[in-house]
């Protein structure tokens, strides 16, 4: 494969502004992997792991004003939006620290032998050990929290993994950065550099997860994209584990009583949800179910003085801003598709946010509509104008998995009248997250949280946000009539380390 500059690009302009790096070869791919494989045992160390990322979260800290300015350059995102993901960040390698030091999510159960069940029951101790190296595909749209120390990076390390990471093209100068100061946070605990690998390059992605060395892989990105890595890992001699985030929808559902309760403030609530952040957030919502009528115009009208007044932005990069004026054009050229406000072009490097209606019985069978159930990246909404309860539930009947499926419900429905446990039950199965009177956007990183969803969500069932983040890189492995002095730390009876386990059925804290 050709060794390709990579530059660093402005997406105000378009232009770009300094050679960054070359693209990885296959011979540099390899190294990357081998020295991240031969880091493992320095993460053996729990207490190590932890602190190493603790060490980390302080690193990327104090190199907080340089980093928010190189990200901001690359990204156009703003240094308000910035500073607070790189502090998400941070906030998410102490938290992964904690769970390291806790230790419960080594899933530590012990039977003793019971000659009395029936079959018998030998000796057996179970727990979870670390995968191996995983591959880390960074996202466009989060250069902090889902890049080179975000959270796939973050739970691999915490279980024990060495990553070596995939830059996203849009901030590769950022991405160095990151990982020059994740490797200066290994080497104050003598872990070596490799543990955090760095490749750039379209070739150097499919080389990394064909690497018979990498045991797993995160991704972050377009249903195209992961879509291939995805049948590249299972295509593998030894397949292995791909959780990817693909692409969502992210349904809303409005009941009649809701919007007559409070349009106004839904519609203002919309339009702030798909908008932030220029539109770029993967919970952003897509398709809104909204009823005819009045109390719906009214709605639509408070959706559409808000998204008025929203300013033009800068979207990551320039083939972003041309697939998002492509495809808001096709759509809105559909029959019976009106824009009360026109998403498009802003101007020669920025984009207009907008909205676009359509009845929603053109949603609620096969045909040419079938291009608004599909996500567009970018700040623009579809809502789709209901006539009755049947067109919400055939509209939804055929919509793909979704990271969140939302409900906006009238006070008397959320208290539980109406339909409102009913709609509820409906979107469960679309979605990882349901919301009621809420809005997708904005993903806490927090124990209960569940970042994920239904295919083409996600290629898994697990999150990638939050502590339960970890078990994706770790595999149960049971130990049988192990005599004691063979037995990992983590198994023995005396409990050396302090873990929480289950042990002969009872559970220890």
């Amino acid at each position: 494969m050709a060794a390709a500059p990579v530059w660093s690009v402005d997406p105000r302009t378009g232009k770009q502004r300094e050679q960054v790096a070359v693209e990885a070869t296959a011979q540099e791919v390899d190294a990357a992997v081998r020295a991240a494989h031969e880091a493992r045992g320095a993460l053996a160390d729990r207490t190590v792991r932890a602190a190493f990322l603790r060490t980390a979260a302080d690193e990327l800290q104090a190199a907080k004003d340089s980093l928010v300015e190189t990200a901001d350059a690359e990204t156009a995102l703003g240094p308000v939006r910035l500073t607070g993901e790189l502090a998400r960040t941070c906030y998410q390698l102490r938290a992964f620290a904690d769970i390291v030091d806790e230790g419960a999510f080594l899933d530590v159960v012990i039977n003793h032998p019971d000659d009395t069940a029936t079959p018998p029951i030998p000796d057996l101790r179970r727990y979870k050990v670390a995968l191996g190296v995983v591959a880390v595909y960074s996202a466009s749209n989060f250069p902090f929290a889902f890049s080179v120390a975000g959270g796939d990076t973050a739970s691999a390390l915490a279980a024990g993994c060495p990553v070596v990471v995939k830059s996203h093209p849009d901030h590769p100068a950022l991405s160095e950065y990151v990982a020059k100061v994740l490797r200066r946070a290994a080497a104050r605990h003598d872990i070596p550099e490799g543990v955090v690998g760095l490749v750039h390059g379209f070739e150097a992605g499919i080389e990394l997860i064909k690497h018979p060395l990498v045991a797993a892989a995160g991704f972050t990105g377009s249903v195209r994209g992961g879509r291939a890595l995805f049948d590249a890992a299972a295509a593998r001699p030894v397949p292995i584990p791909f959780h990817g985030e693909l692409g969502s929808l992210n349904p809303v559902v409005v009941t009649e009583a809701a919007a007559a309760e409070r349009a106004e403030a839904i519609g203002a609530g919309l339009a702030g949800s798909m908008t932030l952040g220029v539109g770029q957030f993967c919970v952003k919502p897509g398709l809104v179910l909204a009823p005819a009528g009045a109390a719906g115009d009214a709605l639509l009208k408070s959706l559409t003085d808000a998204v008025s007044d929203t300013d033009a932005g800068v979207l990551l990069d320039h083939r972003m801003r041309d697939n998002f004026v492509a495809g808001v054009a096709e759509r809105a050229g559909l029959p019976d598709v009106d824009s009360p406000v026109t998403p498009g072009a802003g101007g020669e490097h920025t984009v207009s946010a907008g909205f676009l209606t359509v009845p929603a019985s053109r949603l609620a069978a096969e045909g040419e509509h079938d291009l608004l159930l599909e996500e567009c990246f970018g700040p623009v909404t579809v809502v789709a104008r209901y006539e009755d309860e049947a067109e919400v539930k055939a509209v939804l009947s055929r919509l793909p998995g979704n990271l969140t499926a939302t409900v906006q419900l009238s006070e008397e429905e959320a208290a539980g009248q109406g339909r409102g446990a009913e709609i509820l039950a409906e979107l469960t199965p679309l979605a990882g997250r349901v919301l009621v009177n809420g809005w997708p956007t904005g993903v806490a990183v927090a124990a209960a949280q569940h970042h994920g969803g239904p295919y083409p969500a996600t290629t898994s069932t697990s999150t990638s946000v939050g502590g339960t983040a970890i078990e994706r890189w770790m595999r149960p492995v049971a130990y049988q009539n192990a005599p004691e002095a063979l037995l990992p730390q983590e198994l023995r009876d005396d409990n050396p380390l302090g873990l929480p386990r289950r042990f002969n059925g009872r559970l220890e804290r």
